[in-house]
Formats: structure tokens, sequence, C-alpha cells
């Protein structure tokens, strides 16, 4: 069965890991430009130097085939302290990148909001603080009615669920550092300011689509002891459902509330807030997938990790404990490969939620490099993509409605924390940790394979393979 003749065929970038020019043109900083980084690592201060070369970048996109380019607008671009004076010249910027994809045929997806924090607001007690949700619903009516006549497509808050699971791992905050109680207050006020913005959305851009975008996936238990599946319930319902739960009903999910109620850091709820949650239903789901995760019974094991980065489990004690999956292979960098979860995951967000689905991130990093031709050759992305598009074609097939799908990312960028070795991107940007070197740009193996899968609407190049180089390791 063939994707529909409008399948949004597409890829994905942030602001803050691709476009660079982090103090120009009046831009303000973020969060991620004050981080400390892990040694070694890039910072953002250049990235992919997309700010400056997005015409480039775009065009190459188009070369390839893409029917949408998924990126996020920097919030401190738009308003350099996260309120007060907008800044203009951020305002141009962004329309420009906008007509650049009209002008190729793409159909721009735009994130407002992609672990970029004004650090303004960050010192005024970021999230924690009210006054971030007024701010946020500020930025989003100034997107709107610069940008609504050109998007149509709006995803709120990327990965919402991991700056709360995993701040520490992907820079908006450590969950060691700070109280649990004081997170999930913050995710609450992240829940109001999306509601918010998604019913502003349908007032100022009614012929607009808007959602949410957190990071989703199957949760298995290790065995099918009950013990082992209640764990695996509650993690979903801490990992997934209260998120998306509160995005659709505008209630929390009882499960993932009774968590947090025993654990004590349950968020304080005001009245009205009820109100505001169920007036901002979304028009579809987004949601970023790479690999499932497995759990067991708490085993009260000494030292077992309550932290790890953003897929590769989480401890909760006393609920569940996270484990390998031993039928499953892994990246280079640890995360396990599963692209049968992948179709388990869409079938589960859909029969629950009943809407499209939008497909935001699913991708593979490893340490590409260019060959002694200048080419670069990524088998193992390919065999990732081609197994994961092949279930999402066996969900469509299944009942599930797709949208689209963007993976990560469309060029090489900044990883989260492990700087621009760690490359996902269909096209090489020729730079190391180290050095900018000349930042040109090499369209890699999968993009000319990627753009052949477009033009066969996922079929025949897309069909399952068996995923040799991407089982790097196992057990």
């Amino acid at each position: 069965m063939p994707f529909k003749p409008d399948f949004l065929w597409g890829a994905s970038t942030s602001a803050y890991q691709v476009e660079g020019a982090s103090a120009e043109d009046g831009k303000g900083p973020s969060v991620q430009d004050i981080k400390t980084l892990p040694p070694g690592t890039a910072d953002f201060t250049v990235a992919s130097d997309h700010y400056h070369r997005f015409r480039e970048d775009i065009a190459l996109m188009a070369e390839m085939g893409l029917k949408a380019y998924r990126f996020s607008i920097a919030w401190t671009r738009i308003y350099p302290q996260g309120n007060g004076p907008v800044n203009v010249r951020g305002l141009q910027h962004y329309s420009e990148v906008i007509d650049t994809c009209l002008a190729h045929g793409l159909t721009p997806i735009v994130t407002m909001y992609h672990f970029d924090l004004p650090a303004a607001l960050d010192a005024a007690g970021g999230w924690n603080n009210r006054a971030t949700i007024d701010a946020f619903v500020q930025y989003a009516r100034t997107l709107f009615e610069q940008f609504g006549d050109r998007v149509k497509y709006w995803l709120t808050i990327n990965e919402q669920n991991m700056m709360v699971l995993c701040g520490d791992a992907v820079g908006t905050g450590g969950n060691q550092e700070e109280a649990r109680r004081t997170l999930y207050q913050q995710n609450h006020h992240m829940l109001l300011a999306q509601a918010q913005a998604v019913a502003l959305c349908h007032s100022l851009v009614p012929d607009a689509r808007i959602g949410p975008a957190p990071n989703i996936c199957s949760i298995y238990p290790r065995t099918c002891a009950p013990e082992d599946v209640l764990a695996a319930q509650d993690f979903e319902a801490l990992r997934n459902w209260l998120y998306l739960d509160a995005a659709v009903y505008g209630t929390y999910n009882p499960t993932a509330w009774n968590i947090l109620r025993r654990k004590g850091v349950e968020p304080t709820i005001l009245s009205a807030d009820r109100e505001i949650l169920k007036a901002g239903k979304p028009d579809f789901l987004a949601f970023n997938y790479y690999n499932t995760i497995t759990v067991q019974a708490p085993q009260n094991t000494p030292d077992m990790q309550t932290t790890h980065d953003q897929q590769t489990g989480t401890t909760e004690p006393g609920f569940y404990e996270g484990v390998v999956n031993p039928y499953l292979g892994r990246t280079r960098f640890g995360w396990e490969v599963d692209p049968v979860g992948f179709r388990t995951t869409l079938r589960a967000v859909y029969e629950r939620y009943r809407l499209p689905l939008l497909v935001t991130e699913n991708g593979l990093g490893d340490c590409d490099s260019l060959d002694a031709d200048g080419t670069v050759t990524d088998d193992y992305r390919i065999e990732y993509l081609q197994a994961h598009i092949a279930q999402m074609q066996r969900a469509v097939e299944d009942g599930v409605e797709i949208i689209g799908y963007c993976p990560w990312s469309a060029l090489d960028l900044i990883s989260t924390h492990e700087g621009i070795r760690k490359r996902y991107g269909f096209i090489y940007v020729n730079r190391t940790d180290e050095k900018t070197l000349d930042l040109r740009r090499v369209p890699k193996k999968s993009f000319y394979w990627y753009r052949d899968v477009i033009r066969s609407a996922g079929i025949g190049k897309a069909c399952a393979q068996p995923l040799r180089s991407i089982q790097i390791a196992r057990g």
C-alpha cells in the first residue's frame, strides 16, 4: 500500500543545533548558549552555519525531493530576552526561510520551542515561574501573526517529556540539581502554555494545524511476569501518556498522577488550569521515535542508574528499572534498534487518541566520514531508515493515519551532548568538533536513497532488509 500523494516526506533540524550565528542580528542567549558542554564537543556558536547557508541547504533538500522541512524558530531571535521588544531582524530571517521553503515546493513545519529557553527567563525562574507561560503565549501570538499566512503546520514543544525526565542530557536543566516536584511543576506550566498556544492558533490561524511533539516509544516488560508488566505500564504512563493525555484530553493520566502523588512530587494545579488544558485540543499528534525501552519490576539494585540519556531508559525506584533487551541490536552510541517497535508505537498512539500522526524525528547517529573520493557511504543509516519506513508502511496498512515522516536530520548538526561526531544528516557538513573547516555540504549515499524512496512513495527501496550494519552490539 503506497503512502498518499500528499504525504509529507520531510526531514528535521532544530535552530540551536544547526544555525550558528548564536549572537548575531540581535539574538539573545538561550540556555543552550550558556550551558557547560562535555569536553571535546563543539558549541553552538557556528554549528552547521545554517543561519547563513539556509538557501543552499533548502535547495539541497529540494534536490533530495523533500516535500516538507521541519525546523524550529529560536525564541531568542524573536524575543532576545524572552519577552519585551521584538527583534525585527529575527522576524525577517525566518520570513526568508519560510519563503525559501515555499519557493522550492517544501511545506514548512515549524517547531516553536526546541530546548532553547531564553536565558533571561531561565534566570527569572524558567518554567517554574508562571510568568514564562505568558511570555510563551506572547511569543506564539507573534509567530502566528507574522507567519500564519504561510505556515500551516505548527509544533508547540519538542520533547517536553525528555526535558522533565532527562533534562541534564538535553541541556535544559538536570534532574539531579532540581527537586522532582519542581520539575513536574515546570511540566505543568509547559502544558498550560501549550494548551493556550493551541487555542490561540485555532483563533488566529483557523486553517492551520497544530500539535505537540514529545518523544514517544513502546515500553516492554522484561518478562511476562505480572510484576514486570505492571512496571512497564507504570513507565509507559509516566513517559508517554502523562504528556499526551494532558494534550488531548486536558486531564492527567491517572496512573502517572498516582505515581507522582506517591513520590510526593505532584504539581500544584490552580482551579482555572483545568479549563485551560481542556480548551487546547490539538489537530494532530507529532512525536519523535528512535527506539523502545525495556523495564523490569524494581529489584532494589544498589548501583542501578537513575539517569541516562534520552533514549537509553531510566529507573524510578519503587516502580521500575531499565534493562537491556537481549533481542535487539544497538547502534555505536548504545541506542537499541527496534523497527517493529516503531510500528507498535504508531498503533498504540493512534488507537489511544484517534488523531492523525506526524513522525517528527527518527534516525541513526553515527561517525560518518568522507571517503577518499569525497563521498560519504552510510549504508547503516539506509538500513535503519529502510526498516523503519517499512514498518511505518505496515502501520498504515493496519489502519493508522500518518500524515508525514521527517527523519532526524536534514543535514549534520551538533548533537545535544555528543557534538558533531555523532552525525544524523542526509547531508554531510565538513567540520569537526575541534575545527569548523570549510563547512561545505556533501550529499551522502542516504541522500540519494531517500530521494528514490520519496519518488516511489515509499514502495520498493523502502522494503525491509536485514539490519546488518546497525547491529553493532548485542545483549
